[in-house]
């Protein structure tokens, strides 16, 4: 563990040595340096970002290896029970979770329908592995996962539509002088409440917009706003999530 804070100026150069070289699946200077924030966070001297993280589909993930040896250096303890390429079987134990016995099989790699993916097909003992390690140490001492999954499993995610989409297709939905619903029912999605206000549903926009060129689209549409309170929440929407996109370097890169 380090306990001497490396400066920012100097964490900010690593990154940018870190995504130019490519190696590591930080794509750009934004995510490396989100990434070396939280190992610096975590005690660890930021350069370790790169050995101990991976991007996968956008998504900070948290390697299998890096995972199982915050674990044991904890106190944990794991005991393999089967490890082959049919069965990941192991008993996860820490003195301030307990003690759990996890399993993961083709079977129920295929239930969850991964089984038939291409990694699962080369590669079933890892993904196996990776599997049974991240749900057991999350079970018992989730502290170890830094809150995120595997690069397998984050790889296993399929990436939703934006919401900023889905707001945007009800939009398309509306007259736009009235607000009201020209063909059908304005649903965002399953389960969530109908847009039924322009200002709320460009708030939302700006608030889960995929990228920069979505969240300058939001903005565009922000300016239309009268209502003075709405106006106020859609400008601190808008920084707020232009600030969360510079930090995640945006779902595009």
């Amino acid at each position: 563990m380090s306990s001497e804070l490396v400066p920012m100026s100097e964490i900010e150069r690593m990154a940018a040595a870190v995504a130019k070289s490519g190696l590591f699946g930080m794509k750009s200077t934004d995510q490396a340096l989100a990434l070396m924030l939280i190992s610096q966070a975590e005690g660890r001297h930021p350069a370790l970002a790169a050995r101990d993280y991976d991007i996968i589909q956008g998504r900070p993930s948290k390697k299998t290896e890096a995972m199982l040896r915050d674990f044991l250096a904890a106190g944990g303890k794991v005991e393999w029970h089967v490890l082959d390429d049919a069965q990941a079987d192991a008993t996860f134990s820490h003195s301030a979770g307990g003690s759990v016995r996890i399993a993961w099989n083709m079977a129920r790699a295929a239930q969850a329908g991964l089984g038939g993916k291409d990694m699962w097909k080369k590669y079933p003992r890892q993904m196996l592995r990776s599997r049974c390690v991240s749900e057991g140490i999350r079970t018992v001492y989730p502290a170890a996962t830094s809150g995120m999954y595997v690069p397998e499993e984050a790889a296993d995610i399929a990436a939703p539509e934006p919401r900023s989409t889905q707001v945007r297709n009800a939009l398309e939905k509306m007259d736009p002088a009235t607000g009201e619903v020209i063909e059908g029912k304005a649903e965002v999605i399953e389960g969530e409440p109908p847009v039924e206000k322009d200002p709320h549903a460009i708030v939302e926009c700006l608030e889960h917009a995929a990228d920069s060129a979505e969240l300058d689209e939001a903005a565009e549409w922000a300016k239309d706003i009268k209502d003075a309170e709405w106006k106020l929440k859609a400008r601190k929407a808008y920084k707020a999530r232009k600030m969360e996109l510079a930090v995640l370097g945006g779902a595009s890169a």
